[in-house]
C-alpha cells in the first residue's frame, strides 16, 4: 500500500468526513481545543463545524490558530493524523477559513476541473 504522503489527498471540512472514511485527506481548521494528553485535538472549518483529529505521539509544540492536518478518516469520521503543520497568522490580514471553505465548495462541485484521484491507464 502506498503511503499517505505519495497517494492524492482531497481537501475537506467537516460535512465530508463521513464521505471519506478510510480515504487520505487534507483538513485545515482553527484550532477550537487542545485535549490536555496532547494527542487529539478539535479543528473548527469555515462553517464553524468542529471535526476531531487524533495523533499517535502528543503535540510537543504550542499549537494555536490555523492548523493543517493530513491523514485518514476513521469510522468515527475523525481524522487519524499522519502529519499536522500550524500556521501563523498575521494579525492584519487573518486566514478567511469562511472564504476557503467556498473554495472546497467550489472544488468538489466541478471534479472535471479538480481532479484529486489520478487514473491508471494501460
Amino acid at each position: 500500500m502506498a503511503s499517505i504522503y505519495e497517494s492524492p489527498k482531497t481537501r475537506i471540512n467537516t460535512s465530508m468526513l463521513s464521505q471519506y472514511i478510510s480515504r487520505p485527506v487534507c483538513f485545515v481548521g482553527r484550532l477550537q481545543k487542545l485535549h490536555p494528553s496532547g494527542k487529539s485535538f478539535t479543528l473548527l472549518d469555515g462553517e464553524n463545524n468542529a471535526a476531531s483529529v487524533e495523533l499517535n505521539d502528543p503535540v510537543n509544540e504550542e499549537l494555536s490558530g490555523i492548523v493543517e492536518v493530513i491523514g485518514m478518516v476513521s469510522n468515527k469520521a475523525t481524522v487519524m493524523a499522519s502529519a499536522y503543520t500550524a500556521y501563523r497568522e498575521d494579525k492584519e490580514k487573518p486566514f478567511d477559513l469562511e472564504l476557503y471553505n467556498e473554495s472546497l465548495k467550489i472544488i468538489h462541485d466541478f471534479p472535471q476541473y479538480y481532479p484529486f484521484e489520478v487514473s491508471a491507464s494501460g
